[in-house]
């Protein structure tokens, strides 16, 4: 258990800044001694260039300044949970040392803390901007939003999750397991923390002034590992991925019966289509009602023999859509495939959510039902603007 001796720990992992630290830690120093709150600044360097010697220099000119300088680890996300794990502070703040978040924020960020278990400056509420981004990054941060957005919940009531400025109660991270892959640490703390409140605050994303950016393949392939991980981190994530992987398993039964039905029974084309599809359809039911939703087969019997209809109804709601869309592909003149799969990604998502609310709705109200309140504060130049959101 950590022990707390300070109100607020400032984690600040480094790769190779040795022109930024010097500035950032002094510009931290200047916006905070003259506080009544006793604070460290924590640098967790990954560097191979002479960084470290700058931090150690640092650390014999302030002794609000300390650093772990880690030999076989690497990634910002895991040394900001070291950062975590060596902090004293009750509240926790996370910044990146390349100076495109303004230190200047960090009085607000700390007052605000006093009210809200997690603040986040976002580019994104009225008064923010995303100007230091070029068009290429602003593309690949929007479509890294976007894909959290629609796999994780938790993360769709949050205009910037995927910040790397933010700030925190130790409280929220207290007693839990953060195993974060890559540069996204803000949506492991959004997905596994306990909170209740989440304020965000505007700011401008400013160009970086010396260094060169992180940012590569590799790591947005771990972006994309670290939101499937996520997605089997919570019960209704979980459902969703069971929901595509029965229907992935669907597709072969389907497949499978209809190449036995015409090559060993004989059967004419349509009937055995339609054969095929009706079960493949039941074997979907099947499946998803003992792993996808099995907290409804405690239901009456009577119920449960009503569900199979509507899976039926829903899903050829479903595959109305897919041929709505190829068709819409189509009259346009673009590529039919690309409708195909357009069809298919819509009616997978209309599948799994009709489904959930109608044929298995005991999931969301009779059964364990989890009630998860969630407020979102957004703040203006002018006024608080409120956004209460419930799971």
């Amino acid at each position: 258990m950590t022990i707390i001796l300070m109100d607020l720990s400032i984690i600040i992992p480094t790769f190779n800044e040795k022109n930024n630290v010097r500035i950032i830690a002094e510009k931290i120093m200047n916006l905070l001694q003259g506080s009544n709150s006793s604070f460290e600044i924590i640098f967790v360097d990954d560097s191979l260039d002479d960084t470290p010697v700058l931090l150690e220099e640092l650390c014999q000119q302030y002794k609000e300044v300390t650093y772990i300088h880690r030999r076989n680890e690497k990634g910002l996300a895991s040394a900001v949970v070291k950062g975590f794990l060596h902090s004293q502070g009750n509240q926790i703040i996370v910044m990146d040392a390349d100076l495109q978040h303004p230190p200047e924020l960090l009085p607000l960020m700390i007052k605000r803390l006093a009210h809200y278990d997690v603040v986040i400056p976002s580019r994104f509420v009225a008064g923010g901007s995303d100007g230091g981004l070029n068009i290429v990054r602003k593309l690949i941060s929007g479509i890294a939003r976007g894909i959290g957005y629609v796999f994780i919940k938790k993360l769709r009531c949050i205009s910037d999750s995927t910040s790397g400025y933010f700030g925190l109660k130790r409280s929220v991270i207290d007693q839990v397991q953060l195993n974060p892959i890559g540069w996204k640490i803000l949506i492991e703390v959004l997905v596994k923390g306990r909170y209740q409140t989440v304020h965000e605050i505007p700011y401008s994303f400013l160009a970086r002034a010396a260094g060169t950016s992180k940012m590569n393949l590799k790591e947005q392939f771990n972006y994309l590992k670290h939101i499937g991980q996520l997605m089997m981190y919570h019960p209704e994530h979980r459902k969703f991925y069971y929901f595509c992987m029965i229907g992935t398993l669907g597709v072969l039964v389907n497949l499978s019966c209809l190449h036995f039905f015409l090559h060993f029974l004989g059967m004419e084309e349509l009937i055995a289509s339609v054969y095929s599809s009706s079960i493949a359809m039941f074997h979907n039911f099947m499946w998803n009602h003992k792993v996808t939703w099995k907290e409804c087969k405690q239901q009456r019997l009577w119920k449960q023999m009503m569900q199979f209809p509507q899976f039926i109804v829903i899903c050829s709601l479903g595959i109305a859509i897919t041929t709505l869309f190829t068709q819409a592909f189509l009259f346009l003149g673009w590529n039919i495939y690309a409708g195909q799969l357009t069809g298919i990604a819509v009616s997978i998502l209309w599948n799994f959510s009709a489904n959930s609310k109608w044929t298995w709705s005991a999931t969301y109200s009779q059964i364990n039902a989890e009630q998860e309140n969630l407020i979102v504060t957004q703040e203006s130049p002018n006024k608080e603007k409120c956004i209460q959101v419930e799971f």
